[in-house]
This record gives structure tokens, sequence and C-alpha cells, in this order.
């Protein structure tokens, strides 16, 4: 029995699924799968049946755009994606019970049947609409198949539904001058019929459900959104598209039509519990006393709170949701994580460079979520955590221990009598029974920073009682006292290997290992129930040789990573560089009046006490002049610069800079990247004839 759920005989838990048009990165994990599998890893050890479902979710427009970039089918970009993702997970310890996709033919099975029982029952409106149409692709075009100049910005490479610019919300009726991506036609406004689900029919039951029943216990970003929803009233939600590739809507005068992706994705879970389960899935989803829990970021909240709950309670027999803990958003080294512009740390990149390190990571996001606020990771905390907590907290309590007793004891855990215990070993026991319904507590409350800080909290206990009692100056004078130090030591240590499980899946094995330690369970004892206590290992129990449990990541490691970044950065800037918008128009005779000539730089050198500037002495074909130019940036040997033709106005007033009269301007472009270019003709000419 867990400490704040009383009833609940088993615990369906699930994890938003990862869209494959591309990998998994730290935004998903913090975001969703690392807080999800702490929380199952902790059911599982408290004894309760949990069935924790992952899946991949592999239809929607993204990834047909990326199956046309790259020239492919749809099959192939989620093979490939579903392949990566699948193995990144199970190699980073998440510990789904199944993790599937909803390509597969059961799942195209299921979602048709559950949309034909709600058709049948006459749950869906049907509505014809406009829509924009694609006159030479013959397709109907989705939002992400639009692009157009965006109203608010003037981006002229905004999407159907966003301008990423911006960032604003579109309609695709918005843009202006729209044109398809598929083949760059205007498109046409055609007719098209779809299929609604009419949410605001279920909008007083979810106000009571939500706004009522949940107001207490689910977190206030999750509760806020929906409320926020709620009062703005709620329209019919479409739940079918045309689009190819999809599941197909199973109804007579569908052709061309599949699911939406958000009406079918969440049949999902249902979908890979059935393939789980087999014939006994029933009670994962409509058994009143299974508690299912939703992991989503808040993207997803809508979908998961209103929509999914609006077609259970329409279905009639499956249980809803009796929680939703969504994150918010995590940001990479200050930026939004982006999967198109590659802003992000990969988590199958993350394995490569940093093998063996997969609970660095988890406790770097664990202890960075963005569980009430955007969060930001940053390489160097990731570095600091590691270095200044993992390794100086943690392992070092741990290495501590096994070292002085395999020094002063030959690697046995030693004999102690309680009346050798003093009053620092009493109130260190005392303590150290407290932090498995601490830690236990938080998990259930999803508090898991706060859960991770305690797991944290008890090995800053052992490593103080380890300073204050000083094992290694008492064993020539006291062995006893030696004894009764580095048992209960010990003992700490033990109980860190079961409550960091959750957390720290690889090295919590790993202290078992060192520890020998093996927790025999029954459901009257598991093993989260055992801790807390200074009899996890027995007198004269051996333990193996001492690891270290981390090791610190150097400087040189951080600097790859942040130069990776900004090789990154550098190609979107290059990459997203468009020209800038034409100036006004001007009459033909106001430019007449601009005088531009070509020169002959004779010399060239940096104006004193100023950066920017350099001094050109220019041969203009009348004699000589002098022009100021702020380019010494970009021109860092003048001297190189005699001899080469440029062109400058000749016509605009004198003045001074830096007490330098500048008799002109030199004409430069500037490139994408801010660069200042000299303009010079293409060959030879004479020196003061004119440009025009």
């Amino acid at each position: 029995m867990t400490y704040t759920d009383k009833g609940v005989k088993r615990y369906t838990i699930t994890s938003a699924l990862p869209y494959t048009n591309g990998p998994v990165h730290i935004g998903h994990l913090a975001g969703v799968y690392v807080p999800a599998d702490i929380y199952a890893r902790y059911l599982r050890l408290s004894g309760e049946d949990v069935l924790f479902i992952g899946g991949s979710d592999e239809h929607g427009v993204p990834i047909t755009i990326k199956a046309r970039k790259e020239g492919c089918s749809p099959q192939d970009i989620v093979d490939r994606y579903h392949a990566i993702i699948k193995q990144s997970m199970a190699d980073f310890g998440i510990s789904f019970d199944i993790y599937s996709r909803t390509s597969s033919s059961e799942h195209h099975q299921n979602s048709a049947a559950f949309f034909r029982k709600l058709y049948e029952q006459g749950k869906f409106v049907e509505r014809s609409s406009q829509q924009y149409y694609d006159p030479e692709a013959n397709q109907f075009l989705a939002d992400r198949y639009i692009t157009g100049t965006c109203p608010h910005c003037g981006n002229d490479h905004a999407y159907g539904d966003q301008c990423e610019a911006c960032g604003t919300s579109l309609a695709a009726t918005d843009l202006i001058n729209p044109k398809s991506t598929i083949s760059g036609a205007k498109p046409e406004m055609r007719e098209t019929k779809h299929w609604y689900l009419p949410l605001e029919q279920y909008e007083e039951w979810l106000r009571q459900w939500i706004l009522d029943g949940h107001k207490e216990d689910w977190k206030s970003n999750v509760y806020g959104q929906c409320k926020s929803w709620l009062d703005a009233g709620l329209q019919p939600r479409a739940v079918t598209r045309d689009l190819d590739w999809g599941v197909k809507v199973p109804v007579e005068g569908a052709n061309g039509k599949v699911l939406y992706v958000w009406f079918d994705a969440p049949i999902g879970y249902i979908s890979f519990t059935q393939q789980h389960c087999g014939g006994d899935w029933e009670k994962w989803w409509k058994d009143s006393d299974t508690k299912l829990v939703h992991f989503i970021g808040k993207d997803n909240i809508v979908f998961h709170c209103i929509v999914f709950p609006a077609m259970l309670k329409a279905e009639g027999s499956y249980i809803l949701p009796a929680n939703v803990p969504a994150n918010e958003f995590l940001n990479l080294e200050g930026d939004k994580i982006s999967t198109s512009r590659n802003w992000a740390v990969w988590l199958h990149e993350y394995l490569t460079d940093f093998p063996g390190k997969q609970d660095v990571l988890r406790y770097m996001l664990c202890a960075n979520a963005p569980e009430t606020k955007d969060n930001d990771f940053t390489w160097h905390d990731f570095q600091l955590k590691n270095n200044s907590e993992l390794v100086a907290i943690l392992g070092n309590f741990v290495n501590r221990t096994l070292v002085l007793t395999h020094k002063f004891f030959e690697g046995k855990v030693p004999q102690v009598n309680s009346h050798t215990y003093t009053d620092i070993d009493r109130q260190t026991i005392a303590e150290l029974a407290t932090y498995p319904e601490r830690i236990g507590r938080a998990i259930e409350c999803y508090r898991f920073r706060e859960a991770l800080a305690e797991l944290m909290n008890l090995a800053r206990l052992g490593n103080k009682y380890l300073t204050d009692t000083e094992p290694w100056k008492l064993f020539k004078t006291d062995a006893n006292r030696t004894a009764a130090v580095l048992n209960l030591s010990l003992q700490i240590c033990a109980n860190l290997a079961v409550l960091s499980e959750p957390f720290m899946p690889f090295s919590a094995d790993k202290m078992k290992r060192m520890l020998d330690l093996t927790i025999s369970t029954s459901s009257a004892t598991p093993a989260w129930r055992q801790a807390g206590s200074t009899t996890l290992l027995c007198v004269g129990h051996a333990l193996q040789a001492p690891e270290l449990l981390f090791e610190k990541i150097e400087d040189s490691v951080i600097d790859a990573q942040m130069q990776r970044l900004a090789t990154i950065k550098k190609q979107n800037e290059e990459t997203s560089w468009q020209p800038k918008n034409v100036k006004p128009e001007v009459a033909f005779d106001d430019f007449g009046k601009v005088d531009i000539r070509v020169g002959t730089v004779l010399e060239c050198s940096k104006v004193p006490k100023a950066d920017k500037l350099l001094q050109f002495k220019i041969d203009d074909g009348m004699g000589c002049r002098t022009i100021v130019s702020g380019i010494a940036k970009y021109y860092t040997d003048p001297a190189a610069l005699v001899g080469k033709q440029v062109c400058f106005i000749a016509n605009f007033a004198p003045r001074k800079l830096k007490g330098v009269e500048s008799q002109g301007m030199i004409l430069s472009a500037e490139d994408k990247d801010g660069r200042l270019v000299l303009i010079s003709p293409s060959q030879l000419v004479t020196n003061g004839c004119n440009i025009g």
C-alpha cells in the first residue's frame, strides 16, 4: 500500500507518445519519460501492480512532410525513428512494460472500431466546411502544407497553423499570399466534409469532473489551462482529416480521409494494453479500482484532460484519468528546444557521447525538471551537478564507507552491539527511518525534484555521520566503536541502493553489486517497505570490491558539447537568413542625386583610439580624398587593401570622425552573418568613373 492512495488495486501509467519525425531529446525526457519512469519504478518497489505503457505516435502531417522532403514513404520515416526511439529509451532505463507503435495493424483496427462505435451511437456531428485545396496536386491541404506571409510580423515562411518567427498561432486563412508546400500553387477554397466530436455537449460534465473534482489534487498548470479552455467555451472538435496517411475512417463516404492524429493517438494506450495483456486487458482500463495516470508535456494538456476524457465518456465503459501530471518546457542553453533547428541534446547521441552515464542525465533532468515553470538545461550545470553532487556527495559517501570496511574489517559487515550506540548513532538511525516515507510521499504527489532532493539529503546524512564520527581515527583505540560506525554507514549505503532505484537505476544496481545486496520481497514486505531499517545487511556479510560510483566530468568534455551547439547555432542563423525588406520606393531623380564613383586605395590604416574605424586615402581620379569607414572589425590587415578598387559616394558633405575629416562613404554589403564586405568592380576601371 502506498502512503496516499487507499483502495487502489493497480496503476495504469501512460506516457505521451513521442512523435516519430525525429529522435527523442532531453525536453521529452524531462517533461514526460523520466518522471513517469520514477513513478512506475517506485510503485513496483512498493509492491503495487503496475502497467507502464509507451509507444510511438506515427501519424500526422509532420511525418508526411518529412517523407516528401526526403523522397521516401511515411512508413520509412516512422520505421527509422521508432527503432531509434525504442532502443534509446531501453538503453536509458525507461522501464516500459510495452513500447509499441500506432502504425500497427492492431492499433488501426482498434481505433477504427472505437470511431465506429461512437459513429453508430450518433456521438459525432457531420459538417461541411471550406478548406484550402491544391489544384495541381489534387488534394486538400492540412495546415502545415500551407505557407505564406504572417499578418503579425511579416515573416514570409509562416505555416498555416503557426508563425515560428513570432510564435503566433494562426489559421491557414490568416496567411497573406498562401501557397502549397507540395506544388507551390496558390490554393483554392473548396468544400469538404468531416466528423466532429461536439465537446460543447460535455462542457458541464467536464466542469464538474475537473473544476469541482480535481481542484485540489491536479497541478496548478494543468487545472489552470483546463479552466481557461472551459471558461472560453468548448467548440466541436474535428476527428477526421483529408490525408492519405493514418487510420482510415471506417464509414461510407470517407474516401481520402483518416482519423485526426489526436483522436487515434490516445487510443494507442488502449491498443498497446491489449497487445501486452491479451484477453486480460480490461481490468487496466475498465475497473474502478484501477488508477489511471497520464504523464504528458504542457502542450498535450487539452487533449488528455478534455478531448480524450470526452471520448472515453462518450464511449461509456472506460475509467477516467485520476491525474495528469504535466510538466512545463525545458530549454537548452537559454533557447527553445527545436527538432527542426536541431537545437537539442538527442538521447541516442548522448548515450554514445557519455557511455555508462545514463544516471547523470537522469539526475540532471529530475533535479532541474520544469515542474512548475519552464527551466533551462546547460552543459555547465550538468557538469556541476555531476562533480559537486553525484561525485562529491553520493559517490564519496559510498566509496569512503566501502573502502574503510575493506581496510578495517576485510570487506565484511562488522559486528555491532546496540550498547555501543551513542546519541549521534541513535539520531542518525531515527532520521534514516523517515526517508522512505519522505521520498515516497513526494513521488506520489508528483513532486519529483523534492523526492530527489530528499534522496540526496540521505547521502548528506551519511557523509555528515562519517565526518562527525571519524572512524579512520578510531580503529586503533576503539575497534568496537569503529565497527558500529561502519555498520551503520553500510546500512545507509544499502538504503541508498534501494531508495535511489527509481531515480538512478544503473547506479542503484552498481551499489547493490558492490554491497552484494539482495532484497527478498513478498507482497507483504516490498523492497520500499524494508528501507529505513538498519538490518538490510547482515553481520559478516561479504562485500565486493569498491568501485567509483560516479566519475568527474572534465572541462574538455563540456567544451566539445558547447562547440557542437555553437556550430548548430551558426548553421541555423545562416539557414534562416532572409534579405531585408526592400525600402520604400524613391523617385529616379532622387537616386540620380547620389554620385557613386570608383577609386583605388592608396593608403589604409586604423584610426587611433577607434577600434571600428579605418582611414582610407583614395585616388578618385581628381587628386585624392580621405574617407573613414567603420569596417575595421572585418579587415584586420588594413595594408592588404592598398591597391584595391572600391566604390564610394563622392558627394556626401564632409564630416569629422574621431578628429579625421571623412570626404565620402565607402560602399559595403552586409552578408547574412553580419559581416561587411567592400564592394569592388569585377574588373579594373578608370579611377573617378561614375556608377549608375
